[in-house]
């Protein structure tokens, strides 16, 4: 797999909390050297998965060299129940990590739980209750313990970020559904209810700050690369068609994206933005000159941004292995990468 290089480059009272934020933690001892980390998502969806999934775990903790472990959300398909029975049950596989393991939550288990064959639940419930289950202890990852700086003061611990020999890591809560702007119609809705707009909001402030931080911060350290991590695939290629007819299906993203370009383009150094949600494995630059989605979102150019989209669903037969480069290493590559397959 070809490293990829990059050569360049609301709530108001969520962002000042944001910004008085502690520095982020340190995931390991920056010594300089090359390291790995695995990513995964999408997974498992269905039972013949589900059972498979211990093993699958097994298989990455037999490389040894990663150095931490992230989920980029959806622990289950779409029209599976959303209960607290299956919530505990995939918390002790994730308890079996031997790598430190950052989760972060996907629309499947809490945004898409109010359908009829989810369970009917609020989302909003759900989401408490992930929290409940998989972030009861703030500031650590699970697996093996790693540090990490949260957004816990906000309400969401799911929201983390550290670094690792000079590359910063932001791991956010974004989400596919139109980043839950979509109506809970298994509860009989046909719009967005208040409460669902308020968490968006929130949420979203939230969001904004914490790419910001990263950024500020990673500048100030004179980082060599940032690295994105989401649920959501603002860059879906199944929705581009109707994203151009109508880009309010996209609107729940449309800051997100405003602040990744303006981040991106005044960095100067490599950007890397990881997701799940589509399920198919992708490399691009989806904000390059000349994209769709710029007109899309209405954004200028981002030539600078890449990133990966991670195999999911059925295709999630395979875990993808991140290479970061040592200081010393020539070239100005930073992330390189390769997919390994499940040994089953």
């Amino acid at each position: 797999m070809p490293s990829k290089t990059l050569k360049t480059t609301t709530a108001a009272a969520v962002l000042v909390l944001g910004l008085l934020a502690a520095q982020p933690a340190t995931a390991a001892e920056n010594t300089g050297d090359a390291f790995t980390f695995g990513v995964i998502g999408d997974i498992p969806y269905g039972e013949a998965e589900i059972a498979k999934f211990p093993a699958r775990i097994q298989d990455i903790n037999a490389d040894s060299a990663l150095k931490f472990v992230t989920h980029v959300g959806d622990i289950k398909n779409g029209s599976s129940v959303c209960s607290d029975e299956y919530f505990a049950d995939i918390r002790a596989d994730f308890d079996t990590f031997t790598h430190p393991l950052v989760f972060t939550p996907g629309d499947n288990e809490w945004v898409d739980c109010h359908r009829t064959n989810n369970g009917a639940y609020n989302p909003l419930e759900r989401l408490d209750k992930l929290r409940e289950v998989f972030f009861n202890e703030p500031g650590k990852a699970l697996g093996a313990t790693m540090p990490v700086k949260t957004q816990e003061e906000l309400g969401l611990p799911e929201n983390v970020r550290f670094t690792q020999n000079r590359v910063a890591f932001s791991v956010l809560n974004i989400q596919g559904s139109n980043n839950s702007l979509q109506p809970w119609t298994g509860l009989g809705e046909t719009a967005a209810t208040p409460e669902q707009l308020a968490e968006v909001e929130h949420r979203t402030g939230a969001v904004l700050a914490q790419i910001r931080e990263t950024f500020d911060d990673a500048e100030r350290r004179n980082d060599r690369a940032v690295v994105l991590m989401t649920q959501a695939d603002m860059f879906d290629p199944s929705l581009l068609n109707a994203a151009a007819a109508n880009p309010e299906i996209m609107s729940g993203f449309r800051e997100i994206v405003q602040a990744i370009v303006e981040e991106t383009n005044s960095f100067g150094s490599p950007v890397y933005l990881i997701n799940g949600d589509s399920h198919v494995f992708a490399e691009n630059q989806p904000l390059a000159e000349g994209s769709p989605w710029l007109d899309i979102y209405g954004q200028p150019a981002a030539d600078d941004l890449q990133r990966v989209t991670v195999d999911g669903s059925a295709n999630a037969t395979n875990y993808v292995r991140f290479t970061v480069a040592g200081n010393s290493a020539d070239g100005t590559d930073v992330l390189s990468w390769e997919k390994v397959p499940f040994s089953s």
